[in-house]
Order: C-alpha cells, then sequence, then structure tokens
C-alpha cells in the first residue's frame, strides 16, 4: 500500500485527504462512485465493474487494476481509474514505437501504469473529483507511484482539458490525436440534417440508405430491457466475426455484454439490421442525456452501406429523436466526415521516468501535434456541410 496525505490549499481549514491505491472497485460503494462521473455512463462502477468482474480487464488479461482513491474521512473525495499494463492492447493511443525503442536499448517499458476505460477510447474526465485541489493530488500520488521506479511511466489517455492542464503543469507530455464527433444543434428529423450537407454528399447519403432498403434491409433500434438474451448472442457473435475479420481476438466476452444489460440497460442502444426477417447485423450504443457513443459492431455478410447505416445514421437518427447533443463515432476512421462528423483533437499526458527517453518522445510529441494540428485543418476543408449550416432552431 502507498498512502499519502494531502492538505488542499484553500483560505479556510479542510480535512486533510487520505490518498490510497490499495482499494478494489468492488469495495467502493456504486453510488459514491457514480456521484463522481455524473453523465459518463462508461466511468460508471457498472461499466467497470463489468469489465472487471467478467475478467475481460484483469491481471489475467494485462490489465491489473491499482485505482488510486480519495477519501476524506470515510467519504470517497476522489478517484484515479489507474492499471498496471504489461502491454499496449486495447488503449487506442499507440505507443509501440516507443516500446520498442526501449527495447533496442536495453530498457523495459513494461510495466507501464495507464488512466483509461479498458477498451473504450472516449474522452472524458480521469481525474475524477469536484476540485482542482483533489484532482491535484490523485495526479500527485499516481506521480508518486511512478517515482517509485517500479513502472517506465505514466499515461492519461482521452483525458478531458482539465486534467490535461493539470498534467501540463506537472511536466508531463501531452499527446495530440484526432476523433469524429457530430454535433447536433437541434434538427427536427433526419431530412433536416442532411438539408445541411451540400448537394453531392447529400445524394451520396440518400442513395446509400436507398440501395440498402431496396436490398430488403431494416433496422431495429432496442433500449433498455427490450434487450433480450437472444439479442446479445447475436450481437457478440457479430462482434467476433469484426475481430476476426482483421485477424484479431475480441477483448470482450458475451458475459461482459449481458451483465451490462442486467447492470446498465437504461444506458444501452443495440441496433439490429434484418433482411427478409434474418438478422445480419448489429450495433451498440452507449448514451447519456448528453451524448452517445458509438461502441462495437459486426456483420453476418458484406452489403454496401450496412456499416455506414448501423454505426452511423441509425446513431444519428437516435440521437436527434431523443435531443442528445452530441454523438461520438470512436477512433479513427475519415470515412466518418463525409457522414456529418467532424474532426475532433483528443489529448492524452505522459510521463516518463527515465529522462533521456522522456526527452526524446517529447520532441517527438511536439512534432505530432503540429502535425495533428495540420491534419484537422485539412479535415475541417472536406466537411460535407454548407457554408455556412443552416440552424434548424431558426427555422
Amino acid at each position: 500500500m502507498n498512502d499519502s496525505l494531502h492538505q488542499p490549499p484553500g483560505t479556510g481549514p479542510a480535512p486533510a485527504l487520505l490518498l490510497r491505491d490499495d482499494v478494489a472497485l468492488a469495495a467502493i460503494p456504486a453510488p459514491a462512485w457514480d456521484a463522481l462521473v455524473p453523465g459518463q455512463p462508461l466511468l460508471a462502477h457498472a461499466f467497470l465493474s463489468a469489465l472487471h468482474q467478467t475478467g475481460c480487464a484483469s491481471p489475467r488479461t494485462g490489465w491489473r487494476p491499482c485505482y488510486v482513491t480519495a477519501w476524506a474521512g470515510d467519504a470517497l473525495a476522489g478517484a484515479l481509474p489507474l492499471y498496471a499494463k504489461m502491454h499496449s492492447f486495447g488503449e487506442y493511443v499507440f505507443d509501440w514505437a516507443w516500446a520498442d525503442a526501449y527495447r533496442r536499448h536495453q530498457r523495459r517499458y513494461y510495466p507501464k501504469l495507464v488512466a483509461a476505460i479498458p477498451f473504450t477510447p472516449t474522452p472524458g474526465p480521469r481525474l475524477l473529483a469536484p476540485d482542482a485541489a483533489t484532482r491535484g493530488a490523485l495526479l500527485a500520488h499516481a506521480l508518486g507511484l511512478l517515482a517509485a521506479g517500479n513502472h517506465s511511466s505514466l499515461h492519461l489517455l482521452f483525458a478531458a482539458d482539465a486534467d490535461i492542464a493539470l498534467c501540463a503543469d506537472a511536466g508531463m507530455i501531452v499527446r495530440h490525436g484526432v476523433q469524429f464527433h457530430w454535433d447536433n444543434p437541434g434538427y427536427r428529423d433526419f431530412a433536416e440534417f442532411l438539408a445541411a450537407f451540400n448537394h453531392d454528399k447529400r445524394k451520396k447519403v440518400k442513395q446509400e440508405r436507398r440501395r440498402l432498403a431496396e436490398s430488403g434491409v431494416t433496422f431495429t433500434r432496442r433500449t433498455g430491457a427490450d434487450i433480450s438474451g437472444a439479442d446479445w448472442a447475436f450481437f457478440h457473435g457479430c462482434y467476433e466475426r469484426t475481430y476476426a475479420a482483421h485477424g484479431s481476438t475480441p477483448y470482450l466476452s458475451l458475459e461482459f455484454f449481458e451483465t451490462l444489460g442486467a447492470t446498465m440497460p437504461e444506458r444501452l442502444l443495440l441496433v439490429t439490421g434484418a433482411r427478409d426477417g434474418t438478422p445480419v447485423c448489429a450495433a451498440l450504443d452507449v448514451f447519456s442525456d448528453a451524448a452517445l457513443w458509438g461502441r462495437y459492431w459486426g456483420a453476418t455478410e458484406y452489403l454496401p452501406g450496412l456499416h455506414f447505416e448501423t454505426c452511423y445514421y441509425q446513431a444519428i437518427e437516435f440521437c436527434i429523436e431523443r435531443r442528445i447533443a452530441r454523438f461520438e463515432g470512436g477512433a479513427q476512421g475519415t470515412h466518418k466526415l463525409a457522414r456529418g462528423l467532424m474532426p475532433v483533437t483528443t489529448s492524452s499526458a505522459h510521463a516518463i521516468f527515465d529522462p533521456d527517453f522522456a526527452a526524446a518522445i517529447a520532441d517527438f510529441c511536439a512534432r505530432e501535434r503540429a502535425d495533428v494540428a495540420q491534419s484537422v485543418d485539412e479535415l475541417e476543408t472536406a466537411s460535407p456541410f454548407r457554408e455556412p449550416p443552416p440552424d434548424p432552431a431558426s427555422g
């Protein structure tokens, strides 16, 4: 156990925080944890617990939880979902070249410390606390673990801007990436969304949807208790096929998805497509009142436009119906741009224990940030939207 005391700065007396890294998530009451992450279902106690309890994110799979928690007496005041990692799978901020450089210089890159949602490249808070002082205490404790010399590095992946600012102030290296997100200014329906496109892009989307419908494919969107055991089994089979098609092993088990269905059904959207009554594809999304996150998909066969309809158009229609303001389409994929998802810069922060490697990685990340900024500028010029896009709220 590594405990530390921290007195937050302030004008009045405040209780000292006890920082710990030996408290398992299972030992923390779900209401106390969830109070730290309002509106963040992918950081919810139920989601993280499902990963741990089903063994998907566990020491066996190279994800050893060592969560940092802050306590004010018996009350949970903050937390950092931290893992000791023996590999770089399931992170989506790629540092394989860094690990290879360590190997070539006879140094060990693993284990490393990673603050992330396993297998989930979703931007959001990582230093989970309502105040900057507690967030700073969590970060200081994690950096203290790194200073012990048992790990090569500390990484906060897809972190919120406020967390990145604290990390930068602490001397950590900031790294940028690109995702594609859709914003909803208040569209009344999908037709109004398409009306904001330029002619050529609008015509292409309409053709994709029409051809798929003409092939006999129809879609059903299910949430909550309407998702059956048979639905989960079919979806997981599709998910496995997608990984197999890319020569990869799926990270997540059927038990994991079934556990989500039992513990947080109100935050799940399952889209299924069927041709002449036979299911052919499925996609799972997670949503809050303010955002929807596209997560996993798969199909039993290839049909032109099937992926775009299942993963993007159905999700956008759902957001419009529910007045959800943002749809995050997940990692990578410039093809999302033509479907109305615009480039967004994501940020991660990295502390490298070895000073020589730290200098080299800082130089690499500085050049990469410039490349990402240029890439975002270029992608924005390929926007499918007319200039300026119409404001549905003013119609």
